[in-house]
């Protein structure tokens, strides 16, 4: 299976759009605002200080993909790369779309400089994904997290 993974470019905004609104019906059976979540997808695409997406595309169709966002980390004078958005197309899973773009990610960021870790967050069941994430050598930290929500406009 040959999987190449690239940087997102605008032109994708529609399908991440796609994949992000399926993600969070499948994790949290949360049905987002295809509205905000489009224009929260383009402001990414065209801002590089909030992030990027890579895209996993095989024979020429996107099967998955994943956001990066920053964490300065003061401690270490250094940017903590956070995964987030990951997904892969369900009849792909299992064979190596993931681990492409995570080896691709962890490339960048090695290769990078300032970059001293890279993070995500993963539900406390999803067993399967915490298997995965550790396979590719990814440990689990000792921090709770914590947040609080804000109302929308």
């Amino acid at each position: 299976m040959n999987i190449i993974v690239r940087i997102a470019d605008v032109i994708d905004a529609p399908i991440i759009t796609e994949f992000n609104a399926a993600m969070a019906l499948e994790t949290e059976r949360l049905k987002l605002d295809p509205e905000r979540l489009a224009a929260g997808v383009k402001a990414l695409l065209v801002d590089p200080a909030k992030g990027f997406y890579c895209i996993a595309e095989l024979n020429g169709a996107v099967v998955g993909q994943l956001m990066i966002t920053y964490e300065w980390s003061d401690w270490r004078n250094a940017t903590f790369w956070w995964m987030q958005s990951v997904y892969v197309l369900p009849v792909y899973r299992k064979q190596g779309v993931f681990k492409a773009l995570y080896r691709y990610i962890e490339s960048l960021a090695c290769n990078q400089g300032l970059v001293c870790g890279l993070r995500l967050y993963v539900e406390q069941e999803n067993d399967r994904a915490l298997k995965t994430y550790e396979a590719l050598g990814m440990t689990r930290s000792h921090y709770q997290m914590m947040e609080v929500g804000f109302k929308m406009k």
